[in-house]
């Protein structure tokens, strides 16, 4: 049974500081230390000065509060303190997360929908690590970029000369996160033959590989997600309903950053403390770029927030990100065009394609007016990621 934490004393240049997470950190201010529940804590070392700075050494994270910084500094101290869970500082991403530890626990299925770029891949590995299955595999599949005709031989495996080219057997991907977790993202591309053989293994525990004549066992647990509406696509007959019923056991909805905006300060914290120099050195981010993080509504969600972070570390000169170097892009949703002809090449042809898909019943209508194949397109949409492509199918 673990002793719990010493409490803090209460610091008037960083309140809040009582809330955080330190099961895992150990807290020193001045010559007093602060021990975590566990051995393997990490340090945060506190002291307040006229301007704010931070600085990691291996598990040791320096943080120098000035008196406009306390926001700042406590959220590059929960991102230290708890690295390896999404950002959250919104109550409904607190609420989400605590949910998700929940269910983790369970053997439910999951599924869980919501807009590109708001987080699903992290929701899923936050359910894995806290299930029983956490020291077993957790596999990630993007269901959109698996080759069409190898989708059974990628996912369920194949023997030897099953087809031209099967020059030896594969156990497939599911057999891969025996024991462990498969994380099917985009969920909604798997070809109906594909959807027909997942439902067998969520039903029997078992998968029977390409050209084989007997199925083997499978113990393995499938979360799955989507930027689409995955009932809908029930209803328009692109997805079985025997397999929706089977993933949506326990069902989890992310949600778009503008609805949760206390979580884009947190989401950066995790972002910048990632980027830290060769010095140590964690970027930090002064009053007025958070003002401009803070009056953006993100239509391109967190990929759109970690675009922005990226190009700022560019422009600024040292570890100081001013308001200057936040340079948004002025389409919501579209990565900015580079000057260079192969960057506007392909921005025109990211326009083309999410002009196609916004004016076309289907997929297959859209793949028609851009006069290429159903194939083809799929791919350039797992390459674009762009967030029109979740309207039609």
């Amino acid at each position: 049974m673990s002793t719990p934490a010493p409490a803090l004393p209460p610091l008037p240049w960083l309140p809040g500081l009582a809330g955080l997470d330190r099961s895992r950190l150990e807290v020193v201010i001045g010559e007093q230390r602060f021990p975590g529940q566990k051995l393997e804590s990490r340090r945060l070392i506190l002291a307040q000065g006229d301007a704010g700075s931070a600085r990691l050494d291996g598990d040791t994270l320096h943080l120098v509060v000035g008196p406009p910084d306390a926001e700042w500094a406590l959220a590059l101290a929960a991102a230290f303190a708890a690295p390896d869970r999404p950002a959250a500082a919104d109550p409904a991403s607190t609420a989400l997360l605590a949910l998700a530890a929940r269910v983790g626990a369970s053997p439910a299925s999951v599924l869980i929908e919501g807009a590109t770029g708001t987080g699903k891949e992290g929701l899923a590995r936050l359910v894995h690590a806290a299930s029983p299955r956490r020291n077993a595999p957790l596999v990630a599949v993007n269901c959109a970029a698996l080759a069409e005709q190898m989708v059974e031989a990628t996912l369920f495996g194949h023997e030897r000369g099953a087809f031209t080219g099967a020059v030896g057997a594969s156990p497939g991907l599911i057999r891969s996160a025996d024991g462990g977790t498969l994380f099917l993202d985009e969920i909604a591309e798997l070809p109906l033959p594909a959807q027909a053989k997942l439902l067998r293994v969520l039903q029997e525990r078992e998968v029977l590989a390409v050209g084989a004549t007997r199925p083997v066992p499978a113990d393995v647990r499938i979360i799955a997600a989507g930027n689409r509406d995955l009932a809908a696509e029930v209803e328009a007959g692109r997805f079985r309903a025997d397999l929706y019923w089977r993933l949506a056991v326990f069902p989890l909805r992310t949600l778009p950053l503008a609805e949760r905006p206390a979580d884009i300060i947190a989401i950066a914290a995790h972002w910048l403390l990632n980027r830290a120099g060769g010095d140590g050195l964690v970027p930090w981010l002064l009053p007025c770029a958070r003002g401009r993080l803070l009056a953006h509504n993100w239509p391109g969600n967190v990929r759109e927030l970690g675009n922005v972070l990226d190009r700022a570390l560019v422009l600024c000169d040292g570890p100081d990100i001013a308001a200057a170097h936040i340079h948004i892009d002025a389409l919501p949703g579209l990565a900015p065009a580079p000057a260079t002809l192969p960057g506007q090449v392909r921005a025109a042809e990211q326009q083309s394609i999410a002009r196609a898909i916004a004016s076309s019943a289907s997929r297959r209508d859209a793949a028609r007016r851009l006069g290429i194949s159903e194939r083809t397109l799929r791919y350039k949409l797992a390459a674009l990621r762009d967030p029109a492509a979740a309207t039609v199918q």
